[in-house]
C-alpha cells in the first residue's frame, strides 16, 4: 500500500556496487564502460527477480526509484561482498564482463533498504 503522496511505505532501494579499481590505473576504463557495466547488472538481476513483489512494487515507482551506487575497492571486495550477499540468501547478480571475463559490477535487486544496509554499509558512494 502507498503511503500518502504516492510512496511506498517501505522505501525500497536497489544498490549497484561498483568496482573502483576498473577506473584507475593500470586498469583506467573509461567512465562510459563503467556505467555500462551498472547497467548491466541492474537490469540482470531486475529480469532474474521480475517476479518478485519488491521488484515490481519498485518498478511501479517509475521516476522515484531509488538506487544507489557504491564502489567496491577491487575484485577481492566484490567478491568478498558476493559470499556475503550469498549466505544471507540476498538475490544478486555479479556482472561478468566478456570476453574479458572480468568481475565489474554487483546489483541486487531492490529491497527494503532496512533489509540489506547492513551488509552493504561499509562501502562508499562511488566517486
Amino acid at each position: 500500500m502507498a503511503a500518502p503522496g504516492g510512496r511506498s511505505a517501505r522505501a525500497l532501494v536497489q544498490y549497484v556496487v561498483l568496482r573502483g579499481d576498473l577506473q584507475r590505473e593500470p586498469l583506467s576504463w573509461p567512465l562510459g564502460a563503467l556505467v555500462a557495466q551498472a547497467c548491466h547488472a541492474a537490469l540482470a538481476v531486475v529480469h532474474a527477480h521480475y517476479g518478485q513483489a519488491d521488484t515490481g512494487a519498485y518498478l511501479a515507482e517509475g521516476g522515484s526509484m531509488r538506487t544507489v551506487v557504491l564502489e567496491a575497492l577491487d575484485e577481492g571486495a566484490l567478491t568478498t561482498l558476493a559470499e556475503t550477499l550469498k549466505q544471507h540468501n540476498i538475490d544478486h547478480k555479479v556482472w561478468i564482463e566478456q570476453p574479458e571475463n572480468i568481475a565489474t559490477c554487483i546489483a541486487l535487486r531492490p529491497y527494503p533498504k532496512e533489509e540489506v544496509h547492513q551488509h552493504l554499509k561499509k562501502f562508499k558512494l562511488l566517486k
